[in-house]
C-alpha cells in the first residue's frame, strides 16, 4: 500500500479532560466529524482526522446510560432522534 494511501483507525475511547464541564465549542472552529441520534437516542459519533498524510476514522456509540452521555449531549447544543449535526472539537 502507498504511503499515502494508508488509513489509520482511531481508537474507540474518547478522551476528554473536563468532560463533565465540556462546553459547546466556538462556532469558528472546524468540525471533528457529525454527530447523529438514532430512533433509540443513541448519539453516533463519525470522527473523521485528517493530519498531514496520515487519515483515519472512528465511529463511537452513545447509548442512554452511557456515563458520557449528557456530555456528548451538552457538547452538542441538544439533539433529538433523526437529527445529525457537524461536530465540534472538544475543549
Amino acid at each position: 500500500m502507498s504511503r499515502g494511501g494508508r488509513r489509520a483507525v482511531l481508537a474507540a475511547t474518547l478522551v476528554l479532560p473536563g468532560a463533565a464541564r465540556a462546553q459547546p465549542a466556538a462556532p469558528s472552529a472546524a468540525p471533528i466529524g457529525t454527530a447523529r441520534m438514532e430512533p433509540d437516542r443513541t448519539i453516533v459519533l463519525d470522527l473523521i482526522a485528517r493530519q498531514g498524510g496520515a487519515m483515519g476514522d472512528a465511529r463511537l456509540a452513545y447509548p442512554p446510560g452511557h456515563r458520557d452521555y449528557d456530555m456528548i449531549l451538552r457538547h452538542l447544543g441538544g439533539l433529538r432522534p433523526g437529527e445529525t449535526k457537524p461536530l465540534p472539537p472538544f475543549p
